[in-house]
């Protein structure tokens, strides 16, 4: 196999079934990698939004934020802080006001939690299989298939990324 980029129109991507042989075989092969790339640009996407939107639902051990007095930033609690001679004792901690960090609407149960992760970890299987494939795609050495990947990913992030900021609220 030739270690160097050529702009040849015959190339074997992946399988031995999907032989490119003429101009209009690797135009539909490079649409095909653009689009798989793009949908890898999505995935990422997906994924970050995933991990934002729910990781209250994963991390239990979340620090609860203080909404009600006396807060740590009460005059009433910073004098009493001010003056113990044990500013971290128990007794003193556990007066400190708690609140509920779960998302509303969401149990903490652990069949949540498991389905969750198998989202997460079947997300990230596929994400890792296309990227390779991608890899393995650009590794033909055909310059069109390199330049699908990369007009690919650049439509991809920017189609993708404006999405996350919209779905992280």
């Amino acid at each position: 196999m030739q270690m160097f980029f050529e702009a040849s129109s015959t190339v074997t991507l992946l399988f031995e079934f999907w032989s490119v042989n003429g101009p209009g075989g690797m135009f539909l092969s490079v649409v095909v990698v653009l689009l798989l790339t793009v949908f890898y640009e999505f995935l990422k996407v997906w994924s970050m939004v995933l991990v934002k939107r729910f990781e209250p639902l994963l991390d239990t051990s979340v620090p609860a934020t203080c909404t009600t007095p006396p807060c740590s930033d009460s005059p009433v609690l910073k004098h009493t802080e001010s003056t113990s001679s044990l500013p971290n004792s128990p007794s003193q901690v556990s007066l400190a006001p708690t609140e509920n960090t779960t998302t509303p609407g969401l149990g903490t149960s652990t069949v949540e939690r498991l389905l969750l992760h198998g989202v997460r970890t079947l997300l990230h299987i596929v994400q890792v299989v296309l990227g390779y494939m991608l890899m393995l795609c650009v590794m033909s050495y055909n310059v069109w298939i390199f330049l699908g990947v990369i007009v690919g990913s650049l439509l991809g992030y920017f189609i993708a990324y404006p999405l996350l900021g919209r779905y992280m609220l």
